[in-house]
């Protein structure tokens, strides 16, 4: 099994970053490499077990389904149920942790899946650095300050 995990500590209150981190359905607001999503069945976006289906900026298309969302823990888990990236068991956990010195977030993404050992380090970079890493830095623009 792979393991992808990447954090950054983001200029603003946990509860102000939750606030966007929280929606599933939220993605095109805040990750720079999505272009639309939608959540199937008209499901409520915080409701267990609803799918997003979306779209990325390059075309790839990407089902995910909502395994677990805390907001006593700040945390979602997702599960991958379809996706360009063949990649198998994927599930990803996406966590906030306030830092009280500074009023800042640490934000921590990680992923473990099954792929080919040939596939393996490709896509630990495309996950980690062209997924997570990118989508945390965005985070950290938002709330720059």
């Amino acid at each position: 099994m792979t393991k992808v995990y990447v954090s950054s500590v983001i200029p603003a209150p946990a509860a102000d970053v939750w606030k966007v981190v929280r929606d599933f359905n939220g993605l095109p607001d805040w990750a720079p490499f999505v272009a639309e999503s939608r959540i199937e069945q008209n499901a409520h976006a915080d409701r267990i077990g609803c799918i997003r289906s979306f779209t990325l900026k390059d075309g790839g298309r990407i089902r995910e389904r909502l395994l677990a969302l805390s907001d006593y823990d700040l945390s979602c888990s997702y599960a991958i149920l379809e996706s360009p990236m063949q990649v198998e068991n994927y599930v990803a956990t996406l966590s906030l942790t306030p830092i009280t010195d500074g009023n800042l977030t640490l934000a921590e993404w990680q992923a473990e899946f099954d792929c080919t050992p040939e596939r393996e380090a490709a896509l630990t970079q495309q996950i980690g650095s062209g997924v997570f890493q990118a989508a945390l830095t965005a985070l950290k623009q938002r709330f720059g300050r």
